[in-house]
């Protein structure tokens, strides 16, 4: 089994959410909290017969089913590609004036949003729940980008290619979504000779989006799918059809699947498991589940202690730990810097490689368009070999990314743990731009994994009882934490001093202590907004007095273990004269693997085998 790393549910779904507080036998207080994982089936049966089923015909049959609901969504998608789909989930009300229900497959059913399969085909009625499900989170998330683009399009004049700024609180959208929506804007308008363009919707800009290929099986119910564990095991029992195009009720059958549940879950205390997403990759059926587990649950306002996470350009990210006394907020100003492993100049290097094959077929597109045909055959098989490769190249970026993010959040997580922490401060992402750095490095920040790390971070520090809040990043790096003036550089960008409070050192670590500050003088007033981290909007000012008590703990490292080796046991061979041995040097190789667990090893490098030594076993031959 395989694919089984732990993934937060915000990748697949909605994050993690509270439900609720209870008490556990220990008097500890828990929440709830849904997490993801990935896994694959090993066993198929059928369900009625008990016969088994081939893991290859499995996935066939699950391929029509998807097949299945990715057309039909196509074809919803399509018809509802239109201004009055929007302002109707813009309004929120259905044709009875009753508020639409939070279910996608309920609301569209009192919407009358229903797919049309083609002619002669049979689609239970749960399988069309599934895909209305679909199809409405995807409105229901384009239906904020319209609002915005109206919103634009009213203040954009296409004489100058600028927008006006806004009237209203409402009317604020993020400074990258505008220059997105501004360019698209500006290309309307020279398409239309700068006539003025008014009131522009998001179905005048963009077509429908293509559907994804899955089976959200949550939204449908035990009719189509239903998930049971047993002992170590899920068993997942799902209709699939038995042909393309199934004529009939009797053309869909039961499935029952068993796949393992991962290792690193035997232990936790999982309340609930939900049903998976089913998708096709290269390698068969994978299954996307959720599960709800018990978790410490957190106290923001009785935090005494916090860290803040900055993101660096030269690596992922650097901590601090500020601290809260009756005497006001204080910090040794020690941070803390991520060590990548050498990750991000992998990452930066297949990001040029994919850069490089993109460039390349689309220049060769252009010569094919005007090329003789045997020649455009050529050219289209080599841009069809370019872009399997920058496919391969994508999908070993989003591995090393996933593994970059945990491994990130398993470090500030442990590192939060050892200083007694009850909070971590991140910046907002939706403010944090990285520019003036030249093209290269802002392109390299812009794709680097900032928000998939975060969400890792917020999984990986639930399970200990320590709340990640999103922070303003304005001026973390370039104000004191002790009396919020500019700081100085005296040695280079990445250093940064204030002559005032004479304090400074690292600029990552200066960031540090006021995004930690942030979240202390803040947390009374954090806002916990659907889907999204527990926010804070208003950085707040308070001067972070240097002390010499050591706060922050210090990284735990490698130790560096002495190795000597001697030589091998030399067996006498009788009537024979051996030569003299003469013993090398004890060799000393300087080794840096975790120290030997407490019962031994036999194989272990920490473990020196009983041997018995060659030298005197020479000198009693010698001595003969």
């Amino acid at each position: 089994m395989d694919d089984v790393t732990a993934v937060p549910a915000s990748l697949f779904g909605p994050f993690s959410g509270r439900c609720g507080r209870n008490r556990i036998n220990d008097g500890v207080s828990t929440t709830p909290r849904q997490f993801a994982f990935t896994t694959r089936a090993h066993v198929a049966v059928d369900d009625a017969t008990g016969e088994p089923i081939g893991l290859d015909d499995v996935d066939i049959r699950v391929g029509w089913l998807l097949d299945l609901i990715a057309a039909a969504g196509g074809e919803l998608m399509s018809r509802l590609w239109q201004p009055a789909t929007f302002d109707v989930l813009a309004a929120g009300r259905d044709r009875q004036d009753r508020t639409l229900p939070a279910q996608g497959h309920v609301a569209a059913a009192r919407l009358g949003w229903a797919p049309i399969y083609p002619a002669g085909v049979y689609v239970p009625s749960r399988v069309t729940r599934v895909v209305t499900a679909q199809a409405m989170a995807t409105l229901r998330t384009l239906a904020y980008r319209d609002a915005a683009i109206a919103a634009l399009s009213t203040r954009f004049d296409p004489a100058t290619g600028v927008v006006a700024p806004p009237t209203g609180s409402g009317d604020h959208v993020s400074a990258g979504f505008a220059r997105g929506v501004l360019r698209q804007l500006a290309a309307r308008a020279r398409s239309s000779g700068g006539a003025p363009a008014g009131r522009v919707r998001i179905t005048d800009l963009q077509g429908p989006p293509q559907t994804s290929a899955m089976a959200r099986l949550s939204a449908a119910d035990r009719q189509l799918a239903q998930i049971t564990v047993t002992g170590d095991e899920l068993v997942l029992t799902v209709k699939l059809p038995t042909s393309p195009a199934p004529a009939g009720r009797a053309q869909w059958r039961s499935v029952r699947l068993t796949a393992a549940i991962p290792a690193h879950l035997h232990d936790r205390a999982v309340t609930d498991w939900h049903l998976p997403t089913l998708i096709l990759d290269r390698r068969g059926l994978l299954w996307r589940c959720a599960a709800t587990e018990l978790v410490p649950a957190d106290d923001p306002e009785s935090a005494a202690v916090a860290v803040g996470v900055d993101w660096s350009p030269s690596t992922l990210g650097a901590a601090a730990i500020t601290a809260e006394n009756p005497d006001g907020l204080v910090s040794d100003y020690r941070g803390w810097t991520y060590d990548d492993r050498g990750l991000g100049i992998k990452l930066a290097r297949l990001q040029a490689e994919g850069q490089l094959l993109h460039r390349k077929a689309a220049r060769l597109t252009q010569l094919a368009a005007t090329a003789e045909p045997e020649v455009r055959a050529l050219l289209e098989e080599k841009i069809a070999v370019l872009n399997e490769h920058r496919e391969a190249v994508g999908i070993k970026r989003g591995k090393i990314n996933r593994e970059l993010a945990f491994h990130f959040g398993r470090q500030v997580t442990d590192y939060a743990a050892a200083a007694q922490a009850q909070l971590i401060a991140v910046e907002d992402l939706t403010t944090l731009e990285t520019r003036g750095h030249g093209r290269v490095n802002n392109n390299r920040a812009a794709q680097s994994a900032r928000r998939q790390a975060v969400a890792a971070l917020a999984h990986t520090a639930a399970e200990v009882g320590i709340t990640v809040v999103s922070v303003p990043a304005r001026g973390s790096s370039a104000w004191c934490p002790g009396c919020d003036q500019a700081l100085c550089r005296p040695g280079g960008y990445h250093t940064a001093w204030c002559p005032g409070c004479r304090v400074g050192g690292n600029r990552d670590h200066i960031a540090g202590v006021n995004l930690a500050k942030r979240v202390l003088l803040g947390k009374r007033n954090v806002t916990r907004p659907r889907g999204q981290l527990p926010a804070i909007r208003v950085a707040e000012h308070a001067p972070v007095r240097k002390c010499r008590d050591k706060k922050s703990p210090t990284p735990s490292t490698p130790r560096h273990r002495r190795v000597r080796r001697s030589l091998p046991t030399v067996t006498p061979r009788l009537g024979v004269t051996p030569k003299q041995h003469v013993p090398a040097p004890q060799a000393s190789v300087w080794d840096t693997v975790k120290p030997a667990p407490p019962h031994g090893d036999a194989g272990s490098r920490d473990t020196r085998l009983s041997q018995a030594p060659a030298t005197p076993a020479a000198d009693s031959m010698r001595s003969t």
